[in-house]
This record gives structure tokens, sequence and C-alpha cells, in this order.
């Protein structure tokens, strides 16, 4: 997908999520409905989701895909670290990241996005592709303004 092309949906997207999500404040409604319309507008996302940070343990709710891994291994994976590092993390290959943890196999490459609530980290977006080196600096900047609007 051509650069300009990808920036254009995102921001269809942000002005189609902040509408729906107005209804409610809710995290988990919204979460639920972030991952829902970002799984269903791009065609290399494969597994779309967040992972809660709950009593020290990073624990899978409202996501797209395949059966996911419902508590993380602690301090292992992209997940992990991006909760250990407070950055996002984009893999282009995860057969290269140190520590990644499967949860399905057919996922090549993956970003995560932390999600901040009064400057602590209270989940992360996991977007899963099957295909290697799917996401770049685009999908960063605009994942993370849409993770901004769930606690907004």
């Amino acid at each position: 997908m051509k650069k300009i092309t990808k920036q254009n949906r995102y921001k269809r997207i942000i002005s189609q999520i902040e509408e729906l999500i107005q209804k409610t404040t809710d995290p988990l409604a919204r979460m639920s409905t972030i991952a829902a319309v970002l799984h269903h507008k791009f065609d290399y996302y494969f597994w779309t989701g967040f992972y809660r940070l709950m009593e020290k343990e990073l624990t899978v709710c409202c996501y797209q895909g395949s059966v996911a891994c419902l508590v993380l291994e602690k301090h292992k994976g992209v997940c992990w670290t991006v909760v250990d590092e407070q950055k996002t993390q984009i893999v282009e290959d995860v057969s290269k990241f140190p520590g990644h943890i499967a949860c399905d196999s057919r996922s090549a490459s993956e970003i995560v996005v932390p999600v901040w609530k009064d400057d602590k980290i209270v989940a992360v977006l996991d977007v899963d592709s099957k295909k290697l080196d799917s996401f770049d600096e685009i999908d960063a900047e605009y994942l993370e303004k849409i993770v901004n609007l769930i606690y907004k």
C-alpha cells in the first residue's frame, strides 16, 4: 500500500472511531470497537487486539482473529518489551525477535503500541500480520493516535 493511501485510510478510520466511541467512556467497549474497525479495514492485519496490564500480568481482552494467548509470560516477547521500554515496537520478522511469543505460528510481523492512562501503561494494542515487514512508522504514528482515544 502506498504511504499516502495508508495515511488517508488511517485519517478516515480515526474519524470513524471517534464517532463510534463517543457513545461511551467504557475503555473495554472502546478497545473492542477499535480492534474490530482496524481488523476489518486493513487486509494485512491478521490478529488485532489488546492485552491489559492487570495485577502485573498482560491478559488478553478485546480482539479479532484466531484464539490468543490468555496471559503472556512476564518480561518476554514484543508486548512485554513495549511495557518495559515504554515505547512502540515494530517487528519486521517475529522469528528474529528475541523471546518472541508465538500465539499463532502464522504471524510473521508485528506492531505493538502502548496504551497510556495517567502517565502509566495500562494496556497494549498488538497487531500481527502473516506477511513479513508489514508495519512501518505510518502505522505506528496513527495507531498511537488511535489508542490515545481510549481514555480521552
